[in-house]
């Protein structure tokens, strides 16, 4: 996991320059154009990642027209958006719930696309469309799997909105993220006797909140959950007390001023009820919330001005939190890359959930 975090920036570089791009950006614009719905689907950090490239597509139309969204693939494959474009991605190439999503929206008249890592991949046949992104993933814990669709998604998004990606541009921001790990290990040892996780975020920042409890359960093995910004502030406090830690996220550009107001007030009850409390933000929010309210301690990211704000901000969540959860790692002593299997109990549960294709 520790190797495959240092090599995104330059993976993130060379996923710039994948085959299959300029055929699927043509196909996004033509879709947006004419009206067409646009999903894109996936499962786990693959979901994660498909509610980002939408996100970034979503940015670049202006949140106009037909909105790009990002869906659970068997969510998608129950139930398809009739015609336009549903993009798969699958890093591995096998995930047979993406599979089934994008053979139920061919039937609907999709034309259909996938982003994976596998070049030999069985679910090549059901997509029009591919793009193969570099770098397979060496650990089950996956982060070059989460962030080779998300540049996948920036360089599309950049083409539309006529701001294209300079994939050195990419690379130096990602290379400047890598220099937050002193800060994620400050946060993990505040947080390293924590029982229970919450992560809060709005907005896109609720796609970095949900992948990095995902990174936290595989990587960690402890209980979290992902919170919407102003959902947490209605009934979740009860269970929190000073063995709950929170991290909160803060680079939702959309609305800034009232979500950090409201981030302040969480900030305030958590820290009331005994939590520890941290933060990834954006120096924009970093003068109204005071020290005193995220006393394990804070991320500041930096931010690429030539990018679209939607990938900027994601890019930078997304190596964040992979950097805090390998520091959660390494103070919990906890083993990331086979997600448990190395135990025979989640070794065969895993065998249980993966095993039965007839679905």
């Amino acid at each position: 996991m520790e190797e495959m975090i240092s090599a995104e920036p330059p993976v993130a570089e060379a996923v710039a320059g994948s085959d299959g791009l300029a055929q699927l950006t043509d196909e996004v614009r033509r879709c947006h154009a004419a009206g067409e719905p646009i999903s894109v689907v996936g499962c786990g950090t693959s979901e994660h990642g498909a509610r980002a490239i939408a996100a970034q597509l979503d940015d670049a139309f202006g949140h106009r027209g037909v909105r790009p969204v990002g869906r659970q693939a068997l969510e998608a494959a129950i139930d398809p958006s009739p015609g336009g474009l549903c993009i798969g991605i699958s890093h591995d190439g096998a995930t047979h719930a993406t599979r089934l999503a994008l053979d139920a929206a061919r039937e609907a008249g999709a034309t259909t696309a996938l982003i994976t890592a596998s070049p030999q991949g069985p679910m090549l046949a059901a997509a029009d469309l591919v793009v193969v992104t570099p770098t397979q993933d060496r650990s089950w814990c996956h982060t070059v799997g989460y962030s080779s669709p998300l540049v996948v998604g920036a360089v599309i998004a950049g083409s539309v909105a006529d701001r294209p990606v300079d994939p050195a541009v990419l690379r130096a921001h990602l290379d400047d993220c890598l220099q937050v790990r002193q800060s994620a290990a400050e946060i993990a040892a505040n947080l390293a006797g924590v029982e229970h996780l919450v992560v809060v975020g709005g907005g896109y920042d609720r796609i970095s909140a949900d992948e990095f409890v995902l990174k936290v359960e595989e990587g960690l093995h402890l209980p979290s959950a992902a919170r919407d910004l102003e959902t947490f502030l209605h009934g979740h406090l009860p269970a929190c007390d000073e063995r709950t830690g929170l991290v909160i996220f803060a680079t939702e550009h959309r609305g800034r001023p009232r979500r950090t107001d409201r981030g302040r007030l969480l900030l305030r009850a958590a820290r009331r009820v005994g939590m520890p409390c941290a933060a990834i933000m954006v120096p924009a929010v970093e003068s109204v919330w005071g020290r005193e309210l995220t006393n394990a301690g804070r991320i500041m990211l930096p931010h690429a001005a030539r990018l679209l704000p939607t990938t900027s901000a994601l890019c930078a969540s997304a190596m964040a939190l992979q950097l805090l959860t390998l520091e959660l790692v390494h103070a919990r002593g906890t083993y990331p890359d086979l997600i448990r299997r190395e135990q025979e109990a989640w070794r065969d549960a895993a065998a249980i959930t993966e095993g039965d294709n007839v679905w």
